[in-house]
Protein backbone atom coordinates (compact mmCIF):
# COMPACT_ATOMS: atom_id res chain seq x y z
CA UNK A 1 0.00 0.00 0.00
CA UNK A 2 1.30 3.44 -0.97
CA UNK A 3 1.62 5.81 1.98
CA UNK A 4 3.96 8.40 0.47
CA UNK A 5 2.22 11.37 -1.13
CA UNK A 6 4.79 11.81 -3.89
CA UNK A 7 4.57 8.16 -4.92
CA UNK A 8 0.76 8.41 -4.92
CA UNK A 9 0.84 11.34 -7.34
CA UNK A 10 3.59 9.72 -9.44
CA UNK A 11 1.49 6.58 -9.95
CA UNK A 12 -1.52 8.64 -11.09
CA UNK A 13 0.55 10.64 -13.58
CA UNK A 14 2.33 7.51 -14.86
CA UNK A 15 -1.04 5.81 -15.37
CA UNK A 16 -2.35 8.81 -17.33
CA UNK A 17 0.82 8.87 -19.44
CA UNK A 18 0.55 5.18 -20.29
CA UNK A 19 -3.13 5.50 -21.23
CA UNK A 20 -2.56 8.51 -23.49
CA UNK A 21 0.38 6.74 -25.15
CA UNK A 22 -1.71 3.62 -25.73
CA UNK A 23 -4.53 5.69 -27.18
CA UNK A 24 -2.23 7.50 -29.61
CA UNK A 25 -0.49 4.31 -30.76
CA UNK A 26 -3.40 1.85 -30.55
CA UNK A 27 -4.27 -0.40 -33.51
CA UNK A 28 -6.96 -2.95 -34.21
CA UNK A 29 -9.13 -3.98 -31.27
CA UNK A 30 -7.27 -1.64 -28.91
CA UNK A 31 -8.07 1.29 -31.20
CA UNK A 32 -11.73 0.28 -31.17
CA UNK A 33 -11.67 0.16 -27.36
CA UNK A 34 -10.31 3.68 -27.11
CA UNK A 35 -12.88 4.89 -29.63
CA UNK A 36 -15.68 3.89 -27.24
CA UNK A 37 -13.81 4.33 -23.96
CA UNK A 38 -11.37 7.26 -24.31
CA UNK A 39 -8.21 7.45 -22.23
CA UNK A 40 -9.70 10.21 -20.06
CA UNK A 41 -12.52 7.85 -19.01
CA UNK A 42 -10.15 4.95 -18.43
CA UNK A 43 -7.99 7.24 -16.31
CA UNK A 44 -11.00 8.01 -14.12
CA UNK A 45 -12.11 4.37 -13.96
CA UNK A 46 -8.68 2.91 -13.17
CA UNK A 47 -8.01 5.51 -10.47
CA UNK A 48 -11.34 4.58 -8.82
CA UNK A 49 -10.48 0.88 -9.09
CA UNK A 50 -7.06 1.40 -7.51
CA UNK A 51 -8.66 3.38 -4.70
CA UNK A 52 -11.12 0.53 -4.14
CA UNK A 53 -8.28 -1.99 -4.04
CA UNK A 54 -6.50 0.26 -1.52
CA UNK A 55 -3.41 0.72 -3.64
CA UNK A 56 -2.82 3.86 -1.57
CA UNK A 57 -3.70 4.81 1.98
CA UNK A 58 -6.38 7.52 1.87
CA UNK A 59 -5.32 8.95 5.22
CA UNK A 60 -1.58 9.08 4.52
CA UNK A 61 -2.06 10.55 1.03
CA UNK A 62 -4.73 13.05 2.07
CA UNK A 63 -2.20 15.86 2.51
CA UNK A 64 -0.85 15.43 -1.02
CA UNK A 65 -4.38 15.32 -2.45
CA UNK A 66 -5.46 18.38 -0.47
CA UNK A 67 -2.38 20.35 -1.52
CA UNK A 68 -2.70 19.52 -5.21
CA UNK A 69 -6.31 19.00 -6.29
CA UNK A 70 -7.65 22.55 -5.99
CA UNK A 71 -4.37 24.20 -6.91
CA UNK A 72 -3.99 22.11 -10.07
CA UNK A 73 -7.63 22.78 -10.96
CA UNK A 74 -7.05 26.53 -10.75
CA UNK A 75 -3.85 26.21 -12.78
CA UNK A 76 -5.70 24.12 -15.38
CA UNK A 77 -8.46 26.72 -15.70
CA UNK A 78 -5.86 29.45 -16.18
CA UNK A 79 -3.98 27.51 -18.87
CA UNK A 80 -7.16 26.64 -20.75
CA UNK A 81 -8.56 30.17 -20.61
CA UNK A 82 -5.42 31.61 -22.17
CA UNK A 83 -6.77 30.38 -25.50
CA UNK A 84 -10.20 31.94 -25.03
CA UNK A 85 -11.87 35.14 -26.07
CA UNK A 86 -14.70 35.48 -23.57
CA UNK A 87 -16.49 38.03 -25.77
CA UNK A 88 -17.00 35.40 -28.48
CA UNK A 89 -17.99 32.65 -26.05
CA UNK A 90 -20.68 34.83 -24.48
CA UNK A 91 -22.23 35.23 -27.93
CA UNK A 92 -23.59 31.70 -27.49
CA UNK A 93 -26.63 33.47 -26.09
CA UNK A 94 -29.49 32.41 -23.81
CA UNK A 95 -29.51 28.74 -24.85
CA UNK A 96 -26.76 27.97 -22.36
CA UNK A 97 -28.76 29.65 -19.58
CA UNK A 98 -31.82 27.68 -20.65
CA UNK A 99 -29.78 24.48 -20.49
CA UNK A 100 -28.43 25.30 -17.04
CA UNK A 101 -31.77 26.05 -15.41
CA UNK A 102 -33.36 23.05 -17.13
CA UNK A 103 -30.70 20.91 -15.47
CA UNK A 104 -31.36 22.61 -12.12
CA UNK A 105 -35.11 22.03 -12.30
CA UNK A 106 -34.78 18.39 -13.37
CA UNK A 107 -32.34 17.71 -10.53
CA UNK A 108 -34.84 19.12 -8.02
CA UNK A 109 -37.61 16.96 -9.50
CA UNK A 110 -35.24 14.00 -9.34
CA UNK A 111 -34.74 14.48 -5.60
CA UNK A 112 -38.47 14.69 -4.95
CA UNK A 113 -39.22 11.58 -7.01
CA UNK A 114 -36.34 9.64 -5.43
CA UNK A 115 -37.47 10.57 -1.92
CA UNK A 116 -41.04 9.44 -2.62
CA UNK A 117 -39.77 6.18 -4.08
CA UNK A 118 -37.26 5.38 -1.33
CA UNK A 119 -38.55 7.02 1.86
CA UNK A 120 -39.64 3.68 3.35
CA UNK A 121 -36.12 2.34 2.90
CA UNK A 122 -34.15 5.42 3.97
CA UNK A 123 -36.63 6.89 6.47
CA UNK A 124 -39.11 9.74 6.34
CA UNK A 125 -36.50 12.10 7.87
CA UNK A 126 -34.17 11.50 4.93
CA UNK A 127 -35.45 14.69 3.32
CA UNK A 128 -32.87 16.55 5.42
CA UNK A 129 -29.86 14.64 4.14
CA UNK A 130 -31.21 14.73 0.60
CA UNK A 131 -31.83 18.47 0.95
CA UNK A 132 -28.19 19.01 1.86
CA UNK A 133 -27.09 16.85 -1.06
CA UNK A 134 -29.39 18.87 -3.33
CA UNK A 135 -27.46 21.96 -2.24
CA UNK A 136 -24.25 20.32 -3.38
CA UNK A 137 -25.75 19.05 -6.65
CA UNK A 138 -27.12 22.45 -7.60
CA UNK A 139 -24.24 24.54 -6.27
CA UNK A 140 -21.31 23.11 -4.35
CA UNK A 141 -19.92 22.11 -0.97
CA UNK A 142 -20.50 25.61 0.41
CA UNK A 143 -24.18 25.33 -0.45
CA UNK A 144 -24.35 21.92 1.24
CA UNK A 145 -22.97 23.40 4.46
CA UNK A 146 -25.35 26.35 4.20
CA UNK A 147 -28.35 24.06 3.78
CA UNK A 148 -27.16 21.94 6.71
CA UNK A 149 -27.06 25.03 8.90
CA UNK A 150 -30.42 26.29 7.66
CA UNK A 151 -32.20 22.97 8.27
CA UNK A 152 -30.18 21.84 11.33
CA UNK A 153 -29.31 18.53 9.69
CA UNK A 154 -27.62 15.87 11.82
CA UNK A 155 -24.11 14.61 11.15
CA UNK A 156 -25.49 11.11 10.51
CA UNK A 157 -27.70 12.34 7.68
CA UNK A 158 -24.81 14.38 6.34
CA UNK A 159 -22.70 11.24 6.32
CA UNK A 160 -25.17 9.50 4.03
CA UNK A 161 -25.31 12.56 1.79
CA UNK A 162 -21.52 12.55 1.51
CA UNK A 163 -21.49 8.84 0.60
CA UNK A 164 -23.94 9.50 -2.24
CA UNK A 165 -21.96 12.55 -3.32
CA UNK A 166 -18.78 10.50 -3.49
CA UNK A 167 -20.05 7.42 -5.34
CA UNK A 168 -22.90 8.65 -7.54
CA UNK A 169 -21.24 11.91 -8.50
CA UNK A 170 -18.01 10.13 -9.49
CA UNK A 171 -19.83 7.68 -11.76
CA UNK A 172 -21.89 10.50 -13.28
CA UNK A 173 -18.73 12.44 -14.15
CA UNK A 174 -17.26 9.32 -15.75
CA UNK A 175 -20.47 8.76 -17.74
CA UNK A 176 -20.56 12.34 -19.05
CA UNK A 177 -16.90 12.15 -20.06
CA UNK A 178 -17.64 8.91 -21.91
CA UNK A 179 -20.75 10.40 -23.57
CA UNK A 180 -18.69 13.07 -25.36
CA UNK A 181 -18.18 10.68 -28.28
CA UNK A 182 -21.97 10.41 -28.73
CA UNK A 183 -22.35 14.14 -29.42
CA UNK A 184 -22.79 13.93 -33.24
CA UNK A 185 -25.51 11.25 -33.04
CA UNK A 186 -27.21 12.91 -30.05
CA UNK A 187 -27.31 16.28 -31.79
CA UNK A 188 -28.76 14.66 -34.90
CA UNK A 189 -31.48 13.01 -32.78
CA UNK A 190 -32.47 16.28 -31.07
CA UNK A 191 -32.04 18.23 -34.31
CA UNK A 192 -29.89 20.61 -32.35
CA UNK A 193 -28.56 23.59 -34.20
CA UNK A 194 -24.95 23.68 -33.13
CA UNK A 195 -24.03 26.17 -35.83
CA UNK A 196 -23.38 28.96 -33.37
CA UNK A 197 -21.51 26.73 -30.94
CA UNK A 198 -19.46 25.15 -33.71
CA UNK A 199 -18.78 28.52 -35.32
CA UNK A 200 -17.50 30.06 -32.10
CA UNK A 201 -15.42 27.01 -31.26
CA UNK A 202 -14.09 26.67 -34.82
CA UNK A 203 -13.22 30.33 -35.04
CA UNK A 204 -11.32 30.24 -31.80
CA UNK A 205 -9.51 27.07 -32.82
CA UNK A 206 -8.80 28.49 -36.28
CA UNK A 207 -7.34 31.63 -34.80
CA UNK A 208 -5.20 29.45 -32.56
CA UNK A 209 -3.90 27.53 -35.58
CA UNK A 210 -3.16 30.69 -37.53
CA UNK A 211 -1.20 32.08 -34.62
CA UNK A 212 0.50 28.75 -34.00
CA UNK A 213 4.06 28.88 -32.79
CA UNK A 214 6.39 25.99 -32.02
CA UNK A 215 6.23 24.66 -28.47
CA UNK A 216 9.58 25.22 -26.81
CA UNK A 217 11.13 24.63 -23.43
CA UNK A 218 10.90 28.36 -22.78
CA UNK A 219 7.18 28.51 -23.61
CA UNK A 220 6.32 25.46 -21.49
CA UNK A 221 8.26 26.73 -18.50
CA UNK A 222 6.70 30.17 -18.82
CA UNK A 223 3.16 28.81 -19.05
CA UNK A 224 3.56 26.29 -16.23
CA UNK A 225 5.21 28.92 -14.04
CA UNK A 226 2.46 31.46 -14.74
CA UNK A 227 -0.32 28.91 -14.20
CA UNK A 228 1.11 27.76 -10.88
CA UNK A 229 1.83 31.30 -9.69
CA UNK A 230 -1.69 32.48 -10.54
CA UNK A 231 -3.10 29.43 -8.73
CA UNK A 232 -1.01 30.18 -5.63
CA UNK A 233 -1.92 33.87 -5.58
CA UNK A 234 -5.58 33.09 -6.28
CA UNK A 235 -5.93 30.87 -3.20
CA UNK A 236 -4.78 33.76 -1.01
CA UNK A 237 -6.83 36.40 -2.81
CA UNK A 238 -9.91 34.16 -2.84
CA UNK A 239 -9.69 33.69 0.92
CA UNK A 240 -9.28 37.44 1.47
CA UNK A 241 -12.24 38.29 -0.79
CA UNK A 242 -14.39 35.78 1.07
CA UNK A 243 -13.35 37.27 4.44
CA UNK A 244 -14.19 40.77 3.21
CA UNK A 245 -17.56 39.93 1.65
CA UNK A 246 -18.76 36.89 3.61
CA UNK A 247 -20.61 35.88 0.45
CA UNK A 248 -20.57 32.39 -1.12
CA UNK A 249 -17.32 30.56 -0.31
CA UNK A 250 -13.56 30.72 -0.85
CA UNK A 251 -13.62 28.43 -3.87
CA UNK A 252 -16.06 30.68 -5.71
CA UNK A 253 -13.95 33.79 -5.16
CA UNK A 254 -10.78 31.91 -6.10
CA UNK A 255 -12.28 30.71 -9.39
CA UNK A 256 -13.59 34.20 -10.15
CA UNK A 257 -10.12 35.65 -9.58
CA UNK A 258 -8.41 32.99 -11.72
CA UNK A 259 -10.97 33.52 -14.48
CA UNK A 260 -10.54 37.30 -14.46
CA UNK A 261 -6.74 37.09 -14.50
CA UNK A 262 -6.72 34.45 -17.26
CA UNK A 263 -9.12 36.38 -19.48
CA UNK A 264 -7.04 39.52 -19.07
CA UNK A 265 -3.84 37.60 -19.82
CA UNK A 266 -5.49 36.12 -22.90
CA UNK A 267 -5.56 39.63 -24.36
CA UNK A 268 -1.82 40.09 -23.83
CA UNK A 269 1.18 38.47 -25.60
CA UNK A 270 1.03 35.69 -22.98
CA UNK A 271 -2.16 34.47 -24.63
CA UNK A 272 -0.22 33.82 -27.82
CA UNK A 273 2.57 31.80 -26.21
CA UNK A 274 2.64 28.28 -27.67
CA UNK A 275 1.92 25.30 -25.48
CA UNK A 276 -1.13 26.35 -23.46
CA UNK A 277 -3.09 23.42 -24.92
CA UNK A 278 -0.41 20.93 -23.92
CA UNK A 279 -0.10 22.36 -20.42
CA UNK A 280 -3.85 22.46 -19.87
CA UNK A 281 -4.28 18.86 -21.06
CA UNK A 282 -1.51 17.70 -18.75
CA UNK A 283 -3.23 19.38 -15.82
CA UNK A 284 -6.61 18.02 -16.99
CA UNK A 285 -5.42 14.42 -16.67
CA UNK A 286 -3.79 15.14 -13.32
CA UNK A 287 -7.01 16.64 -11.93
CA UNK A 288 -9.15 13.78 -13.25
CA UNK A 289 -6.82 11.23 -11.70
CA UNK A 290 -6.87 13.01 -8.34
CA UNK A 291 -10.66 13.37 -8.30
CA UNK A 292 -11.18 9.69 -9.02
CA UNK A 293 -8.48 8.56 -6.59
CA UNK A 294 -10.71 9.36 -3.59
CA UNK A 295 -13.83 7.60 -4.90
CA UNK A 296 -13.66 4.06 -3.56
CA UNK A 297 -16.18 1.63 -4.98
CA UNK A 298 -16.09 -0.20 -1.62
CA UNK A 299 -18.42 2.48 -0.24
CA UNK A 300 -21.22 0.91 -2.27
CA UNK A 301 -21.80 -1.46 0.62
CA UNK A 302 -22.04 1.26 3.28
CA UNK A 303 -25.48 2.59 2.46
CA UNK A 304 -26.94 0.81 -0.58
CA UNK A 305 -30.42 2.27 -0.20
CA UNK A 306 -29.05 5.82 -0.08
CA UNK A 307 -26.74 5.20 -3.01
CA UNK A 308 -29.67 3.78 -4.99
CA UNK A 309 -31.62 6.93 -4.11
CA UNK A 310 -28.83 9.01 -5.62
CA UNK A 311 -28.94 6.94 -8.80
CA UNK A 312 -32.70 7.47 -9.01
CA UNK A 313 -32.11 11.23 -8.80
CA UNK A 314 -29.62 11.00 -11.66
CA UNK A 315 -31.90 8.70 -13.70
CA UNK A 316 -34.86 11.09 -13.40
CA UNK A 317 -32.59 14.04 -14.16
CA UNK A 318 -31.17 12.28 -17.25
CA UNK A 319 -34.60 11.19 -18.54
CA UNK A 320 -36.11 14.65 -18.14
CA UNK A 321 -33.06 16.30 -19.70
CA UNK A 322 -33.46 14.03 -22.72
CA UNK A 323 -37.04 15.27 -23.09
CA UNK A 324 -35.94 18.88 -22.63
CA UNK A 325 -33.15 18.50 -25.19
CA UNK A 326 -35.55 16.93 -27.68
CA UNK A 327 -38.21 19.60 -27.14
CA UNK A 328 -35.83 22.56 -27.14
CA UNK A 329 -33.33 21.06 -29.60
CA UNK A 330 -30.39 21.36 -27.23
CA UNK A 331 -27.03 19.81 -28.08
CA UNK A 332 -25.12 17.35 -25.91
CA UNK A 333 -22.44 19.88 -24.94
CA UNK A 334 -25.08 22.25 -23.55
CA UNK A 335 -26.89 19.45 -21.69
CA UNK A 336 -23.77 17.76 -20.35
CA UNK A 337 -21.98 20.87 -19.14
CA UNK A 338 -25.23 22.26 -17.68
CA UNK A 339 -25.70 19.00 -15.77
CA UNK A 340 -22.16 18.92 -14.44
CA UNK A 341 -22.18 22.65 -13.67
CA UNK A 342 -24.96 21.81 -11.21
CA UNK A 343 -23.80 18.44 -9.90
CA UNK A 344 -20.05 18.95 -10.09
CA UNK A 345 -19.64 22.72 -9.81
CA UNK A 346 -16.42 24.56 -10.56
CA UNK A 347 -14.31 21.45 -9.93
CA UNK A 348 -15.78 19.40 -12.77
CA UNK A 349 -17.74 21.54 -15.24
CA UNK A 350 -14.59 23.18 -16.68
CA UNK A 351 -13.02 19.72 -17.02
CA UNK A 352 -15.96 18.45 -19.09
CA UNK A 353 -16.13 21.66 -21.14
CA UNK A 354 -12.40 21.46 -21.76
CA UNK A 355 -12.76 17.87 -22.93
CA UNK A 356 -15.02 19.13 -25.73
CA UNK A 357 -12.78 22.07 -26.51
CA UNK A 358 -10.38 24.13 -24.44
CA UNK A 359 -11.93 27.24 -25.91
CA UNK A 360 -15.25 26.45 -24.21
CA UNK A 361 -13.98 26.28 -20.62
CA UNK A 362 -15.51 29.69 -19.73
CA UNK A 363 -19.00 28.28 -20.39
CA UNK A 364 -18.47 25.58 -17.78
CA UNK A 365 -17.07 28.07 -15.28
CA UNK A 366 -19.83 30.63 -15.69
CA UNK A 367 -22.61 28.04 -15.41
CA UNK A 368 -20.98 26.46 -12.34
CA UNK A 369 -20.75 29.84 -10.65
CA UNK A 370 -24.47 30.37 -11.24
CA UNK A 371 -25.01 27.19 -9.25
CA UNK A 372 -23.38 28.76 -6.20
CA UNK A 373 -25.81 31.67 -6.40
CA UNK A 374 -29.04 29.64 -6.66
CA UNK A 375 -27.91 26.46 -4.85
CA UNK A 376 -28.83 27.30 -1.26
CA UNK A 377 -32.31 28.83 -1.77
CA UNK A 378 -33.42 26.24 -4.34
CA UNK A 379 -32.08 23.30 -2.29
CA UNK A 380 -33.85 24.63 0.81
CA UNK A 381 -37.05 24.90 -1.23
CA UNK A 382 -36.61 21.34 -2.50
CA UNK A 383 -35.97 20.07 1.05
CA UNK A 384 -39.14 21.70 2.35
CA UNK A 385 -41.17 20.18 -0.50
CA UNK A 386 -39.82 16.75 0.50
CA UNK A 387 -40.68 17.47 4.12
CA UNK A 388 -44.30 18.19 3.17
CA UNK A 389 -44.38 14.86 1.31
CA UNK A 390 -42.87 12.91 4.20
Amino acid sequence: MITDGFTYVAVLLFMAGVLVTLEKTAKGAMKTLFRYVPSVVLCYLLAMLMCTLKVWDLGETKAAYGALKNNLTYAMIFAMLLRCDIRKVLRLGPRMLLGFFSATLTIMIGFIVAFLAMKRAIGSDAWMGLGALCGSWIGGSGNMVAVQAALNISEADMGYALVIDSIDYSLWVMFLLWAIQLAPRFNKWTRADTTRLDAVSAKLEDEARQNARPVTLQSLLLLIGCAFLVSAVATVVGARLYDWTGFSDKATWTVLFVTAVALLCALTPLGRVAGSGEVSNLLLYAVIGLLASRASLSELGDAPAWILTGFIVLAVHAALMLLVCKALKLDLFTAGVASLANIGGTASAPVLAGSYSGSLVPVGILMALMGYVVGTPLATLCANIMRLLA
